[in-house]
């Protein structure tokens, strides 16, 4: 892993994304697997498992049968020919998926989606799709965790509907990065406490909040964790009491103004990301950001260029 290889592979998002669009005009890289399985299940670790659960719910609102596992759970949705397990892996080579694929080949229709064709989790696979996210020489999965959001979606939304999204988050991300001086030092300054970072998103874009602490966690190895908008009035507002607490916000929830109740009558320090709240104590703005797709395509590249800040630092 490598702090300055990681700033170039966050930096080389927006051409990887230009490359994803045009695999989408391509056609359908999932070939309808919704239309022909009964049940759909995502099977991963990670920023793998973090984007296959986003991809999940939207599945489920638009009626399908969709879950997003841990690969590494002893319980799991039972094989069958009518379900598709659908296997994120950025390397093709984590064990646990590995493992997880074995209770599946040759009884569900399997379906290898990683950075890596002709690595492991490819082996006996009834269709390959590839990220296309480039090499990671970082060590970070930062373009591979927003290559599998992006293809996720297309089971829920069609590839036509997201190559223009993933069109315009190439934008948006370019935008972050070309105006990076005018936000990213005062960003580093607000979220650099004592007692970690903690990051905050809706339930439909909870995997922004995951990976943004992850990015903490693996890169700086800094205390960080992440928590659901309207859940976080149950589960973390008790840091706030006794904690230097300062948060990366991704607007967008309901419970927005509950949260932000709390933050103020505690003192506590917020970075709004891609929208205004009352009571932050800054926000990065960025084009497009007012599209919540948009938004869940890119706005994660904010912490990551904090972390890899820090990291560097």
């Amino acid at each position: 892993m490598d702090a300055g290889l990681f700033l170039a592979d966050l930096e080389a998002k927006p051409e990887a994304l230009e490359t994803l669009a045009r695999l989408l005009d391509g056609g359908d890289p999932f070939e309808g697997l919704t239309r022909r399985f009964d049940r759909v299940v995502f099977l991963g670790m990670g920023s793998s498992r973090y984007a296959a659960g986003v991809a999940a719910q939207r599945l489920r609102a638009a009626g399908a049968d969709a879950v997003a596992e841990y690969a590494s759970a002893a319980l799991g949705t039972p094989p069958g020919p009518r379900t598709a397990a659908v296997v994120v892996s950025a390397t093709g080579g984590s064990r646990e998926t590995l493992d997880a694929l074995a209770r599946h080949r040759g009884r569900s229709f399997v379906v290898a989606l990683t950075n890596r064709p002709g690595s492991p989790v490819t082996e006996g696979a009834d269709l390959v799709v590839p990220m296309l996210a480039g090499e990671e020489r970082g060590g970070v999965a930062c373009r591979t965790f927003q290559h599998t959001l992006a293809l996720l979606l297309t089971l829920a939304d069609g590839p036509d509907a997201v190559a223009g999204r993933v069109r315009r988050a190439a934008a948006a991300t370019a935008d972050l990065l070309e105006r990076r001086r005018e936000w990213l030092a005062d960003a580093v300054r607000l979220l650099d406490g004592p007692h970690g970072v903690y990051t905050i998103a809706p339930a439909e874009r909870l995997s922004s909040a995951e990976q943004s602490a992850l990015m903490f966690r693996e890169g700086p190895r800094i205390q960080a964790d992440a928590c659901e908008t309207g859940d976080w009035a149950h589960v973390d507002v008790y840091l706030t009491k006794t904690r230097d607490y300062r948060a990366v916000l991704f607007p967008g929830s309901r419970y927005d103004e509950q949260a932000m109740e709390w933050i103020r009558l505690r003192g506590s320090r917020v970075l709004a990301v891609g929208g205004e709240v009352e009571g932050q104590a800054a926000a990065v703005r960025y084009r497009h950001d007012d599209d919540p797709d948009v938004a869940l395509l890119t706005e994660t590249l904010v912490p990551e260029l904090v972390a890899a800040t820090l990291w560097g630092r």
